[in-house]
Formats: structure tokens, sequence, C-alpha cells
């Protein structure tokens, strides 16, 4: 083989090797309990890339922040509390529907241009079946998503979501459970292991001072080595409201 032909083949062969290349693992990222700090939360809004904002109805700066973030090409989200939260927004377990419904009405007027919600705390209240199945026919009424934050491992909420046919994720890592840089960077380390043993990935987060640090740090680094932070939104449309294997069988949530 003359080397003009050698060099044909290989660049052919390059060219065949570089069509067949797995797609990059995705991330997604959550930060949620916004709204309380400006500086924390300028600093959440400078963050790099489609970084999806959740925040709180009950504090200072809720609207002013969710507008900023609106305008800054941000996805919006409401962080709905849930019981035991406490609150004039909380969710809990004997309210009435028409309860339920005034106060999510209110919080979303506290948060415009929310795209979708995702709980907060709602260890009980992910539990209770029919508010969680009503919550997700509500949402796919007015073309939002949820987010089941999985605060408890017996949630009913992402269930109710696929069987809704409501666009809607779980939770995969949670970064800051435990405040310390080197908890959350080991935290930050499984989600890169976890988006390349199953395709993807959805972490939230809280805007504590080492959570912040270690974005700042490593979401420029994302795309060198191998990963592409993605929208919350575009993450739904690529599992399909499909469960992952912690959270179903077969794509169904338990």
């Amino acid at each position: 083989m003359s080397w003009k032909a050698w060099l044909l083949a290989l660049c052919l062969s390059a060219m065949a090797a570089s069509a067949w290349a797995a797609p990059p693992a995705r991330l997604a990222l959550v930060i949620d309990d916004l709204g309380q700090n400006p500086a924390r939360d300028r600093r959440v809004l400078a963050l790099p890339g489609p970084v999806a904002l959740s925040i709180l109805p009950d504090t200072p700066h809720s609207r002013e922040l969710a507008q900023a973030a609106h305008a800054a090409g941000k996805t919006v989200m409401l962080h709905l509390p849930m019981d035991p939260a406490n609150g004039p927004y909380a969710w809990h377990p004997g309210l009435t529907t028409a309860e339920l419904e005034r106060r999510l009405d209110a919080a979303l007027r506290q948060v415009p241009y929310a795209r979708g919600l995702n709980n907060h705390m709602g260890s009980r209240m992910t539990l209770q079946r029919p508010a969680m199945a009503w919550l997700m026919q509500r949402l796919q009424q007015d073309h939002r998503f949820f987010i089941d934050s999985r605060t408890s491992a017996d949630t009913v909420a992402a269930a109710e979501a696929q069987k809704a046919g409501l666009a809607s994720l779980s939770r995969d890592i949670f970064l800051d459970d435990d405040q310390s840089p080197g908890a959350v960077a080991a935290q930050f380390d499984a989600a890169l292991k976890l988006a390349r043993k199953q395709g993807s990935a959805l972490m939230i987060g809280h805007p504590h001072p080492a959570t912040l640090e270690l974005l700042e740090r490593e979401l420029p680094r994302l795309k060198q080595q191998g990963f592409e932070l993605i929208d919350v939104e575009m993450l739904i449309a690529l599992r399909g409201n499909r469960a992952m294997a912690a959270h179903g069988k077969a794509g169904v949530y338990r």
C-alpha cells in the first residue's frame, strides 16, 4: 500500500470512529434555596452554563432573582416548601385540595417565570399520593415540569408524575448534605462517575460556600473532561421520563 493510500485509509478510519463515537456524558444542575441572600444569589447567577435556579417563595428577594435569572436566560424554578417545611406556602398532609392550590398559586406569583418546580424538604408530603397526583395533573395543565428532590426514599412524587405523563426528573446526587469542602468534592466526583455509567446525572446543590467554590472551579473544566452541562429540560427530553436504575426498574418508578 502506498503512503497516500495508507493516509487515506487512516483518515477514513478516524472519520468513521468519530461518527460512531459515544456522546459525552451529560450533567444537569439545580441550585436550591435561593432568594435569601443577594450576594449568594449573584454567584449562582454567574455560574457558567445552563444552571437552573430554584427559588423559595417566602424569601425577600424571590421576585427580583426570578426576574434577573429569566433575563439572563437561566431556567427559573419554584422551590415549593413541603412538610416538614413551614410557612405560608408550605404543603402539609391534611390540607384540602383547594388550600394546596391556593398556596401553589400564591407561591408561583412570588417566583415569576417558573418553568417547573421541585420540593423543598417534603419528606412527609411527597408520600401523600392523592396530593402528588393532583400536583402532577395541575403542572401538566400549566405546561410546567417537576423534579423530585427525593428527600425520602419512599417518595411517590416521581411515580405520580410518570403516571400523569408529566415532564419530570428525579434527583441523582445531592452535592452538599455535608457542607465540608472534601465532602462536596466527593459528591461532585460521584456525580461524574454516575454520569459516565448511566449517560447522565442530575445534581442538586445549595448556595453554601464550599459548593459555590467547587462549582466556580469545576464547571468550566467539564467539557475538556468529556462532560456536557445541559439544561434540566433537555435532560428530561433525553431520559424520556424514564426512571434511572437507582429509582425504579425497567424505567418505571418504584
